[in-house]
């Protein structure tokens, strides 16, 4: 028996029996040999570390563009939150940790530089549209590996692209993962962003603390007491209904409904970032249209005959990039340079 037979073993000791086993995997898209030591989802959970887009959300805007700062959040440390807070409910509710930490890992892969303005910028210039949750599965599907993609499992597919919500319901069944452990995933999202995103806006000024109404202060007087209330009441709602779905009680759900609401109004729409917006708009816009006539610029590494359509080539190579490669490659293409005189 190899070590990753064991640890299957054990999983089906230990684990609720509505978690998703490893040695029950739907499998890959291309068949593969399993490996000795890990199981599929940890083989996931790794080639999701190593991949090129997850290091390249250290530089991408979580919601405040290029900030200046050390301490605001970034897609990679928002993505690192939503994968503890994901593994401290799936541990509590014995699901599969490895599972949800492969869905936790990749499930922002496919956002665009400057953040939500990014996103709604691609989705109007782009004649397919763009929702990032199907672009993170683009990635890991075709992008990744010189075009290869990361061959994940159906399960961590799944999860990624099923983990979105924006402004709709947050524990709706149809239509969600197919594994409860992408339904925490989905839930965890919201936990790490509406109070980080909420930190960062005070710490920015785009907010002062007597503007936030006082029923949030009902679940938390700061960041780490509402992320402990609101964990700990999907882990025991969670609980109390039979672990058949991922559930947050009533009175708690309001309340995240209502924080999320009033951050789509103060910051992710608000004016204090409409300015911003614009001047994204116009980097991104100039860029895609430059690369529309020069797309021998674009995925050098990647054959031509793996996305033969222009249009979408250049939306995939305009969603990879990071703020810091955008701004650096609008400058260079449509700034004047310096002379440098020896």
């Amino acid at each position: 028996m190899t070590i990753r037979e064991q640890t299957e073993a054990i999983e089906k000791q230990i684990l609720h029996p509505k978690a998703c086993l490893s040695s029950q995997s739907k499998g890959r898209q291309k068949p593969e040999k399993e490996g000795e030591i890990r199981t599929c989802f940890q083989r996931d959970r790794d080639r999701i570390i190593h991949s090129k887009a997850f290091r390249r959300l250290k530089h991408k805007t979580q919601v405040f563009l290029a900030p200046k700062g050390d301490h605001y959040r970034t897609r990679l440390t928002h993505t690192l939150e939503v994968s503890q807070i994901a593994r401290t409910i799936a541990k509590a509710l014995r699901l599969n940790e490895d599972l949800t930490e492969a869905i936790a890992l990749g499930h922002d892969l496919g956002h665009t530089p400057f953040g939500h303005a990014g996103e709604e910028i691609l989705r109007e210039i782009y004649p397919g549209g763009f929702k990032h949750y199907e672009q993170s599965l683009r990635v890991v599907d075709i992008l990744e590996r010189k075009g290869q993609g990361l061959n994940l499992t159906h399960e961590v597919r799944n999860g990624i692209l099923k983990h979105s919500k924006g402004k709709g319901e947050i524990f709706s069944v149809l239509g969600g993962s197919e594994t409860l452990e992408g339904q925490i995933v989905r839930v965890s999202d919201v936990i790490a962003y509406v109070n980080h995103d909420l930190d960062d806006a005070l710490r920015a000024g785009v907010l002062k603390k007597s503007d936030i109404p006082a029923e949030f202060f009902k679940i938390g007087s700061d960041q780490p007491k509402r992320i402990d209330t609101l964990v700990k009441d999907v882990i025991y709602t969670s609980i109390a209904a039979g672990i058949k779905e991922i559930k947050m009680s009533k009175e708690i759900k309001t309340t995240a409904y209502a924080l999320r609401d009033f951050l789509y109004e103060n910051i992710y729409e608000g004016e204090a970032t409409k300015g911003e917006f614009r001047k994204a708009k116009k980097i991104l816009l100039d860029l895609y249209n430059y690369y529309l006539e020069h797309t021998d610029e674009v995925f050098m590494e990647i054959p031509k005959e793996i996305i033969r359509d222009k249009e979408r080539i250049v939306c995939d190579f305009i969603a990879g990039m990071t703020d810091r490669f955008a701004l650096m490659t609008y400058e260079k293409l449509f700034l004047p340079q310096p002379w440098m005189v020896l």
